[in-house]
């Protein structure tokens, strides 16, 4: 323990989020207490709270962690392609190895942004957080403008509506898929990775300008 001491805050503090979050995806956010998180990462109760004041400030770390890695995830697939296809299927790539490389993230990113910042007190990681949500926005923004642009999509798209939905039909398609994988197979035919790729080429179609589809 004296060793531990002698190292910075920064790494105490990463070292229990990632005990916790070990924790949160084996037993769900609910079950586990900071008993729990203070045994998981070896840690006194006591020593817990020097570093975190509650487990909500744990789960503030882990979801600002999540969306940066989120947006490093989809700024890689937007520079990765030139078309507005192949940026679309990069997107799409990009958050189907996201959630199976980081699904209790995932899983936290669609259920645990704050919006209220003037009507009750906040942590300053869910201000960050939903800022670094923002970015994502705008990314996704000038990626539809473009491809409105170039007369690949549909020119009467409303940018804040679309994007919100693009967001809850990309992220329903992909926890399906990881939830319900066997259970497609079953009833489908298809494999996970069928299965995705047909619901992703259906959204795309949504937005796709009439002469492209002809």
């Amino acid at each position: 323990m004296g060793r531990r001491k002698k190292e910075p805050r920064s790494v105490h503090r990463e070292n229990i989020a990632s005990a916790a979050s070990e924790l949160f995806l084996e037993k769900g956010i609910a079950a586990v207490s900071m008993d729990d998180i203070a045994k998981a990462a070896g840690y006194s109760k006591a020593t817990l709270y020097v570093y975190f004041e509650n487990k909500e400030e744990i789960i503030s770390i882990l979801v600002l962690e999540s969306m940066k890695k989120l947006y490093g995830h989809i700024v890689s697939a937007l520079a990765q392609q030139e078309s507005t296809k192949a940026r679309y299927d990069s997107i799409c790539s990009g958050l189907v190895q996201y959630q199976e490389e980081f699904p209790f993230y995932f899983k936290m990113v669609l259920d645990k942004i704050n919006i209220d910042f003037e009507n009750r007190d906040y942590l300053p990681e869910e201000k960050e957080t939903y800022q670094v949500g923002e970015e994502i926005n705008e990314k996704i923004k000038d990626f539809l403008i473009c491809g409105m642009e170039k007369g690949d999509l549909r020119n009467d798209l409303e940018i804040m509506p679309t994007i919100l939905h693009f967001w809850g039909m990309l992220s329903g398609i992909i926890q399906l898929g990881a939830n319900k994988e066997e259970y497609i197979r079953k009833l489908t035919g298809l494999s996970k990775r069928q299965f995705l790729e047909y619901g992703f080429s259906m959204l795309y179609c949504s937005i796709e300008a009439e002469k492209q589809r002809g």
